[in-house]
């Protein structure tokens, strides 16, 4: 798809206003913390955005560059799902204040957006460039895969990436909180607080996922313009996610199996169609419907296991409790 320059700069410049909008509503006034019915109400407007984009798609580009984007965004916004746990140990790990944590995750995932871009273009090129990267990117989706089923269940951690290293040596910080403010001036010297460190924290990390689902909707489509947006729109839904799911991130049981089967699907069908591509007959083409429905079916079936099991174990919990309450009485 030929995509104008005055396509890119609407785009660009839209996305940029909802989210001046958004930081306006939210942050107007005093900082507070955000409640789970306004993450509702703005997760279902980022939604709703995505929708109204991918239905331009199909009236201006067609229905296979729309549902190229759709099932990009769904791929995207899923395996985001996943950087919330990492998220919430950095929130956890530099205890950073409830009522300031939206703005956190907002500039943090501004910057991650940023770079992603890059990261895109580079993509974009080089698969252009060099076809044989499309194997080298399915096998690396299939990896990831099986890591991801293979570290199941061990606990999270967050290590510090060498640019956040690099920024806690290098600038001047204060050791606590100062509002919500990220630059100070302290005895006449200029100095950042932790806001600023963890939003270098938040957006970096970002980016090393982006290292799997950058690959990932590639391999749904090279169209730059569509892997941008669909990341775009799934950036700017997250924070709102963040505080949605609360708790509910630890009840996802399932959840790593169900990306693991996405990437590995995503993979083969990487491989597939370069083979096919390549002039090998027997190599399948799997159209983008297809993909939309094992990604979207993949991921309600794993959701609905997860909170099945929760249900589950909150019952026998309970009855557990309750046995034990009984014994002792």
């Amino acid at each position: 798809m030929t995509v104008p320059v005055w396509a890119w700069i609407a785009v660009l410049g839209g996305l940029l206003v909802v989210l001046a909008l958004d930081l306006w509503i939210v942050d107007r006034g005093e900082p507070r913390e955000f409640s789970s019915r306004q993450a509702g109400i703005w997760v279902g407007f980022y939604v709703t955005l995505a929708l109204i984009f991918s239905v331009v798609l199909w009236f201006t580009a067609g229905a296979t560059s729309a549902g190229q984007f759709f099932a990009g965004y769904l791929t995207e916004y899923s395996l985001s799902v996943d950087n919330l746990f990492v998220f919430y140990i950095i929130m956890t790990r530099f205890a950073v204040p409830k009522i300031h944590q939206h703005k956190v995750l907002l500039v943090g995932i501004l910057m991650a957006l940023v770079m992603r871009g890059a990261f895109i273009a580079l993509g974009a090129a080089a698969l252009s460039s060099f076809g044989w990267l499309f194997y080298v990117f399915g096998l690396f989706l299939i990896y990831t895969a099986a890591q991801l089923v293979r570290q199941h269940g061990r606990e999270e951690d967050f290590n510090e990436n060498a640019v956040l290293r690099w920024a806690r040596r290098v600038l001047p910080h204060t050791d606590d909180y100062v509002g919500s403010k990220v630059v100070v001036k302290v005895d006449g010297r200029r100095m950042v607080t932790p806001l600023l460190i963890v939003m270098v924290a938040i957006g970096t990390t970002d980016l090393l996922f982006a290292l799997d689902s950058i690959p990932a909707i590639f391999g749904l489509t090279t169209d730059a313009f569509i892997v941008f947006t669909a990341n775009a729109f799934a950036l700017m839904g997250l924070r709102q996610l963040y505080f949605l799911l609360g708790d509910l991130l630890q009840r996802l049981a399932y959840l790593t199996y169900g990306l693991a089967f996405i990437l590995g699907f995503i993979g083969v069908k990487l491989i597939a169609e370069a083979l096919h591509s390549s002039g090998v007959s027997w190599a399948p083409e799997v159209p983008i419907w297809l993909s939309l429905s094992i990604i979207g079916v993949t991921m309600v079936i794993t959701t609905g296991a997860s909170l099945l099991k929760a249900r589950r174990d909150e019952r026998e919990s309970k009855q557990i409790t309750t046995s034990t309450n009984t014994n002792q009485g």
